[in-house]
C-alpha cells in the first residue's frame, strides 16, 4: 500500500514526556475535535522533533501524515496489512 514511503523516518512510540501533535484516525468523528486542539498548526510534533505538513512518519508499523499540527493515520508499513 505505502511501498513508495519506504524510507519515511521511523519514530517509535510516542513518549508522554516528550512533546506530541495528536493522533486522529482520518474518518474518525473526533477528528475535528482533536483538530480543534491545534488549529491550523504548520508542523507536526512526534517526541519532540518537528515535520512539516505532508510528511510521513512511521510508528511502528503503523505509518502516520501530518495534516496541519495532527498526525493522521495514513496506512501501515506492511503492504499485506489495511
Amino acid at each position: 500500500m505505502l511501498h513508495e514511503h519506504r524510507s519515511i523516518a521511523q519514530v517509535g512510540s510516542p513518549d508522554p514526556e516528550l512533546h506530541n501533535s495528536p493522533i486522529a484516525v482520518e474518518d474518525d468523528i473526533d477528528t475535528d475535535v482533536v483538530r480543534q486542539q491545534e488549529p491550523g498548526a504548520a508542523v507536526c510534533w512526534f517526541n519532540s522533533s518537528e515535520f512539516r505538513n505532508g510528511d510521513f512518519v512511521a510508528s511502528g508499523s503503523q505509518v502516520l501524515r501530518c495534516s496541519y499540527g495532527v498526525w493522521v493515520e495514513a496506512g501501515s508499513i506492511d503492504d499485506r496489512s489495511p
